[in-house]
């Protein structure tokens, strides 16, 4: 059976409080307003959100999540020193992962020698965070959102957005994507679930929105350029982030970290730009993610 749309949902809201006596009415609205219990279940209700949209998202792509126009981006993969494989972690956490590895759809090694038992793990690469590293990003490593705008480079399949949205009171969020199909799959999940009062798809290169990189108080950062730029192009893009994400106080997340990710372009991280602020990655205790995971998630301050 279907459930409720909001507007029922509201109506039945509002018969339930006219069923409560008078007397009891304010208790039960305290309740609401503050009770741990019902904040517990909002969670867990936002986290069935982001599950659904990725159920979605993968009935409208192929397992790896890779455009067939991408083949820049497998080239790059096929040439890292290390097998490596796409395997989006917005839309496939460890259990359904498990489940293709049963299935035979998937595997996380690969033979060493063709015909041998001997064999070594995979490579696992994300362009997207878990519906897990969303509820830390938005709940342990950025502040109340409220009247701030974020701005996600290279959004993709959305997730960050989405994540903005359910977890988060931002004013707006906006992603920035370079590929048509992606904007387009954003924008169908994004009218589907009735988002768009909050979330905007721009499609444009990075380098095109300067007043956009200028009015953002939080840039989203997430493995964006390696794969999908040369190295020029990489560093062009950092140079005009750098140029135009000056807003004093505004914050960065970045993953991997923006010494990382210069360093391997040759370029300096300018010191006069951010500064990093400390994490706490065993804020979150939950058993779907490891420390390890999160500490490639960093956050900077512009200074």
């Amino acid at each position: 059976m279907d459930g409720m749309d909001f507007p029922e949902a509201k109506q039945q809201i509002l018969l339930l409080l006219n069923r409560v006596q008078p007397s009891q009415r304010l208790k039960l609205i305290d309740w609401i307003r503050t009770s741990d219990e019902l904040g517990d279940a909002l969670v867990d209700n936002n986290k069935v959100i982001l599950r659904s949209i990725a159920d979605d998202l993968r009935a409208s792509l192929p397992q790896d999540a890779m455009l067939a126009s991408e083949t820049n981006v497998q080239k790059k993969m096929q040439q890292r020193s290390h097998p490596t494989v796409h395997v989006d972690a917005f839309l496939y956490d460890d259990e359904h992962v498990d489940a293709l590895c049963e299935a035979g759809t998937m595997s996380r090694s690969y033979c060493l020698q063709c015909g041998s038992i001997r064999t070594a793990p995979l490579d696992f690469v994300s362009h997207s965070f878990s519906v897990s590293e969303l509820f830390f990003l938005f709940r342990n490593v950025l502040p109340d959102l409220s009247g701030r705008m974020l701005v996600d480079v290279g959004s993709r399949l959305g997730a960050v957005l989405y994540g903005g949205y359910v977890f988060t009171s931002a004013s707006r969020l906006v992603g920035v994507e370079l590929s048509e199909e992606f904007v387009h799959l954003q924008n169908q999940i994004v009218h589907k679930y009735g988002m768009s009062d909050r979330v905007q798809v721009v499609h444009a290169d990075v380098c095109t929105q300067s007043a956009l990189l200028q009015s953002a108080d939080v840039l989203v950062m997430n493995n964006i350029f390696e794969y999908f730029m040369e190295p020029s192009q990489q560093v062009r893009a950092w140079k005009l982030i750098m140029q135009t994400f000056t807003k004093k106080g505004s914050l960065l997340v970045s993953v991997p970290s923006l010494e990382e990710s210069l360093n391997t372009l040759q370029e300096v991280l300018p010191d006069n730009w951010v500064e990093e602020l400390p994490l706490d990655y065993n804020a979150y205790t939950a058993h779907d993610v490891d420390s390890e995971t999160l500490g490639q998630i960093h956050l900077y301050r512009v200074i």
